[in-house]
């Protein structure tokens, strides 16, 4: 009976075994890896293309966005001969494996071709990328991936995502951009309620694609519930647009007073504290600005650091050129106002032409650097230009720096007193005679930084301080011959009236309308904004 019994069992064991044995030969296939998924991108239908793209994008691999952009963007290739290679072109005749990165050589690869999509499958790329993009964990990359399923269109999967995703959003604005989306979708509604909701709902929204979509459902939709809702979004969104144009405009004014208090803030030394009328000061600014293109050319290498170079360089060597001249010529020449005009307008056509003998007379190009480049966008209807935002930083420590210089040190002091009253300060024994050369070279060093500023905004050339130079006298004018405060007022107040006018009468025309204002006011204040006080007041 027990063996009976053992007999029995041991048959029982045997069938589960060999019950269980076809399963264990029949597992599922192990998932494909990364590189093979890549690899399959060359080949097989566009259906299939779909559904390998959809894999890669669930790996969650750190290249698997970089590949799908590349499909997107037509620059995944594939070899022609076996085995097939899948490339990523990033320019001409050099590419790197889609999947790792690694740079290969293009003599190897024979002929490729490129791996083709239709609009069905690009459409799901986008998808599949907004989707990645969602997910980041960087609020910044979440939100311009909201803007770009606002920017390309949202179907019904996209807004279920969206409301799905959310729920677990932390940032605001985001979340913002997200009910922005959705209910951009939801103005195709044929459902009238969920309409009304979405031009709601959309209401001081300053994205482009949806004052486009209200437009046409006030102008065109069947109900005028629904078309007075859409048209009173519309009005709000105007409204807010309109106070966006007036900060951008405003900022934009000061970056051109910016501008024109660099040009200007040396011209304010020279002129107003010496009496020289300067009409090489535009050139001193030439001179700054092709000191900072042949520091670039001379480290090429060092584009992000060359201002930094070029700053302090540009001092040094409009200085000494503003020193040179003062001792060459206008040393002779100080009381005698007209003749210092002449001369130094003689000095500025030399000036000009060794700069066309020495770089010739086509422009020079200055590299922006990368830090300079780009704009901080504040919101889809402003943003600020990363150049004139440093422009107008820069021109602010300027200004401050050249105002300690003059009223915290021996220099500022000595030169104070030569420009207020000379034979005193010859008889207390400051020379008058180094105190000029230095003053001179101090506004000509800060002519040359202005220079450098001005690179990044045009090209360099032997006439780009002629533009700028008379703008220069208006500000010293205007704000008042001599002092620096004044400058700064005068600079900022023309750049923002210059482009509050620039709309209605155009640049030309703005600064012919600036210039006859500025003869007025001066009919009626001979001193400007801020005149002298004490004895300079009297000259």
């Amino acid at each position: 009976m027990a063996l009976l019994k053992k007999s029995v069992c041991l048959w029982i064991a045997l069938g589960a075994f060999l019950l269980t044995l076809p399963s264990a030969y029949a597992q599922s296939p192990a998932e494909p890896d990364f590189p093979t998924l890549v690899d399959e991108l060359a080949s097989g239908s566009l259906s299939k293309r779909g559904k390998t793209v959809e894999a890669i994008a669930a790996t969650n691999h750190e290249r698997a966005q970089t590949v799908l952009k590349a499909l997107l963007e037509g620059s995944l290739e594939s070899t022609r001969s076996d085995p097939r290679q899948v490339l990523i072109e990033t320019g001409t005749d050099t590419y790197v494996l889609a999947a790792n990165g690694e740079a290969v050589n293009a003599d190897n690869l024979g002929r490729t071709k490129r791996i083709p999509i239709h609009n069905k499958l690009r459409s799901q790329i986008k998808t599949l990328l907004a989707q990645m993009n969602l997910s980041a964990a960087d609020a910044d990359v979440r939100l311009r991936a909201v803007e770009q399923m606002i920017s390309d269109g949202v179907d019904g999967d996209s807004i279920a995502l969206l409301q799905q995703l959310k729920a677990d959003e932390s940032s605001s604005d985001v979340q913002d951009a997200m009910d922005d989306a959705v209910a951009l979708a939801q103005l195709e509604s044929s459902d009238n309620e969920t309409r009304l909701n979405a031009a709601k709902q959309l209401r001081g929204s300053l994205y482009p694609e949806v004052r486009g979509a209200l437009q046409i459902v006030a102008d065109n939709d069947s109900e005028s519930s629904i078309r007075a809702e859409a048209q009173r979004s519309l009005d709000s969104i105007d409204s807010k647009l309109k106070m966006f144009r007036l900060g951008e405009n405003i900022f934009f004014g000061l970056s051109l007073g910016s501008v024109l208090l660099l040009s200007a803030i040396g011209l304010a030394i020279t002129f107003g504290v010496m009496g020289v009328i300067n009409m090489a000061h535009g050139e001193l600014m030439m001179i700054g600005a092709y000191t900072t293109w042949v520091i670039q050319q001379a480290f090429p290498n060092q584009i992000e650091y060359s201002l930094f170079m070029a700053i302090p360089a540009a001092f040094v060597v409009s200085g000494l050129v503003g020193i040179a001249i003062e001792r060459g010529v206008i040393q002779f020449l100080y009381g005698r106002p007209l003749e210092t005009l002449l001369a130094t307008f003689g000095i500025s056509l030399i000036l000009q032409q060794a700069a066309r003998s020495i770089f010739s007379p086509l422009n020079r190009a200055v590299s922006l650097p990368e830090w300079m480049s780009g704009s901080l966008q504040i919101n889809p209807a402003f943003s600020i230009t990363f150049n004139r935002l440093y422009i107008l930083l820069f021109g602010l420590m300027v200004f401050f720096a050249l105002l300690a210089v003059l009223k915290k040190t021996s220099l500022g002091l000595k030169v104070r007193a030569v420009s207020q009253n000379r034979p005193m300060a010859r008889a207390v024994g400051v020379r008058a005679s180094w105190v000029d050369a230095m003053t001179f070279g101090l506004g000509s060093g800060v002519a040359g930084i202005a220079g450098v500023a001005l690179s990044q905004l045009t090209n360099v050339g032997p006439n780009l301080g002629q533009a700028y130079i008379i703008d220069s006298f208006m500000v010293v004018v205007f704000g008042g011959v001599g002092n620096l405060w004044g400058t700064l007022v005068s600079a900022m107040s023309l750049g923002v009236i210059n482009k509050f006018m620039e709309p209605f009468a155009g640049a030309v025309l703005a600064k012919v309308l600036i210039l006859v204002l500025l003869i007025l006011f001066i009919q009626k204040k001979p001193k400007g904004l801020f005149p002298q006080k004490g004895r300079a007041a009297a000259d």
